[in-house]
């Protein structure tokens, strides 16, 4: 096998444990949004979820002013905003009406459509190693999944649709990345989001208790450092080397279920775990390079 230079090999593990963090991030994000999808409706979270995601960012504006802000790629800006908050609306859809672990695992297969994507639009080489490692995350993906149980319903395609647009949202940040800091990135997503996610919103606007609000802010916060993360994630490393890291947020999602919602994993659900696990060790080169060469 070719060998590769330990900067590389540097980037890309520096590169899997930030998008691992973000997962978990994210993982525990979906926790807060079920807990109030029990008396909040999907608009309302999408708009909270962007919304507060603003305030975070006040400190960057007032320390580094319209500096902060200049960027040469608004248009890019907008489409990674307009995919991604579509699959925002499907994903917390999924949430709301699917086991937190199915939702996630719908959410978290974009990187089945990372390489080609990639290979299309950014024309990143696409090697046999990274198409089996998204192959092999599929399959762990279908056995978590239990397609016999509700896969190919109208739910299911809202959160595969969710799928393909999150993974043009990884892409498209991934080519930002190239002249775009993670902040940037991650504060014109809020912006955009918080401006269109309002008009739905509006319509179903009331007085929200301390705990949903609670709730909402959580959820806000917790997205918007995974953001971050995944962001810097995606600077380092091409998308559709580290992509399948995504899949260990399904393993915390697992877990977040059996503690809040006494969910016990299968036979099935165990096997799938492993192989996606298994996918996350072919994607990273320092690994392939110790254990496969």
């Amino acid at each position: 096998m070719q060998s590769i230079a330990p900067t590389q090999e540097n980037s890309v593990t520096k590169a899997l444990l930030c998008l691992m963090t973000s997962a978990f991030l994210f993982s525990i994000m979906g926790v807060c949004i079920r807990f109030a999808s029990h008396t909040v409706d999907n608009a309302t979270i999408v708009f909270f979820r962007n919304a507060v995601g603003l305030f975070i960012f006040i400190p960057m504006l007032l320390k580094q002013g319209l500096s902060f802000v200049k960027t040469n790629k608004l248009w890019m800006h907008t489409w990674r905003s307009l995919v991604g908050l579509t699959a925002m609306y499907g994903f917390f859809y999924a949430i709301a009406n699917l086991k937190l672990s199915n939702a996630m695992v719908f959410s978290y297969s974009s990187p089945i459509f990372i390489p080609l994507i990639a290979w299309l639009f950014l024309k990143e080489r696409i090697t046999k190693s990274m198409i089996f490692a998204a192959a092999i995350g599929l399959v762990g993906v279908l056995f978590v999944a239990k397609p016999d149980q509700g896969m190919f319903n109208a739910l299911s395609f809202i959160g595969l649709g969710a799928c393909f647009l999150s993974a043009m949202a990884f892409v498209t940040v991934r080519a930002l990345t190239n002249t775009e800091p993670p902040e940037r990135i991650v504060f014109y997503f809020c912006i955009f989001g918080t401006i269109i996610s309002a008009i739905p919103m509006y319509w179903h606007w009331r007085v929200f208790t301390e705990g949903e609000l609670c709730l909402l802010i959580a959820a806000g916060i917790l997205a918007n450092i995974s953001q971050l993360f995944m962001s810097y994630a995606y600077s380092l490393a091409p998308a559709g080397q580290i992509g399948p890291m995504n899949y260990i947020a399904i393993v915390f999602a697992g877990i977040w279920g059996f503690i809040f919602w006494h969910e016990l994993p299968d036979t099935f659900s165990i096997i799938g775990i492993l192989i996606i696990i298994f996918a996350i060790v072919l994607c990273n080169p320092a690994i392939q390079k110790r254990f496969f060469s």
